[in-house]
């Protein structure tokens, strides 16, 4: 791989983690939702028609892209988020694929079945700035009463309601964040692709972005970038060896993970224990806490994520 195709190959990998990042945000309040692909197909054709049909500057693009995201998440949010989690899966996987009968349908504005050629071609600082804002929001995000909350609702949402956290609030909230990330990074893949059709934003996206999630793992906003990157760079280090290589890598990679790493790459308890084994604390009686002392950080995020 020369050094073009190796940029080229960083930037699908550092958008496509940038998408698994998007179905992260829903998915780290409990919410399995494949609408991201969605968020990001508005993203992309509201990309095309605004550079290649009006000129308008990229920067302001982008923005619109996040912003027609936001908007399509807050209207979906409104119709389904009083559903139970595994409908909430389904509709949105029938989603997707309304998704790409409206396009079909569009001629004006998607090409129909002509799909539509993008002319504008985004610097790679563009997507190096969206990385940078991805990641302080996702950072700062972990580490506020959202994040708390979030955890807490994730693993048990009849105790979190309990202690005062307003489900509905929090998945509406991080159902938001997926529209507003999933819409810019289909702005970014419309100019990486240079063309995009009914077919550019379909399921075969989503269940690989999920993949990607799973891969990195989904307990830290850091696991879907890392899973995303992976996925797109080594299939493409072996395809000189095999046919089908993606296809080939996806599979081995997700059952070597599920395996031996099923919380995925990025794992927050496993770095915990393996630091405190390095301290010597790894056993109560080596300095951590046992009993009900041990049980004290838990109760205090538990109590601070009350009141988000």
């Amino acid at each position: 791989m020369n050094a073009v195709s190796i940029l080229s190959t960083l930037e699908f990998g550092v958008v496509f983690g940038m998408l698994a990042l998007s179905m992260y945000s829903a998915l780290s309040t409990g919410l399995l939702s494949m609408a991201s692909i969605m968020f990001a197909g508005c993203g992309a054709f509201l990309f095309a028609q605004l550079t290649d049909g009006l000129g308008w500057p990229p920067v302001l693009v982008l923005l619109c892209a996040a912003a027609i995201g936001g908007v399509a998440a807050i209207v979906l949010s409104a119709l389904l988020l009083h559903l139970e989690s595994h409908y909430i899966a389904m509709a949105t996987i029938a989603i997707v694929l309304m998704t790409r009968v409206a396009v079909l349908n569009l001629p004006a504005v998607t090409g129909g079945v002509n799909g539509t050629p993008i002319l504008t071609e985004l610097s790679p600082l563009y997507i190096a700035g969206a990385l940078l804002v991805a990641v302080w929001v996702f950072a700062r995000l972990r580490r506020s009463r959202y994040g708390l909350a979030s955890e807490l609702a994730r693993e048990d949402t009849t105790v979190a309601s309990t202690l005062g956290v307003n489900i509905r609030w929090l998945r509406t909230v991080s159902f938001i964040i997926s529209g507003c990330v999933g819409g810019l990074v289909g702005a970014l893949l419309a100019s990486l692709y240079g063309y995009i059709d009914a077919d550019t934003f379909s399921m075969d996206l989503a269940f690989t972005a999920l993949a990607a999630v799973v891969l990195g793992g989904a307990f830290h906003w850091l696991g879907p970038l890392i899973g995303g990157v992976v996925f797109t760079i080594l299939p493409e280090l072996l395809r000189g060896w095999f046919e089908r290589a993606d296809q080939l890598v996806d599979g081995v990679i997700l059952v070597v993970i599920m395996i031996f790493l099923p919380r995925g790459l990025v794992d927050p308890l496993r770095w915990k224990q393996l630091v405190r084994r390095l301290r010597g604390r790894g056993e109560p009686g080596d300095g951590m806490p046992a009993g009900p002392a041990a049980a004290e950080p838990a109760q205090r995020t538990a109590t601070e994520a009350i009141g988000s």
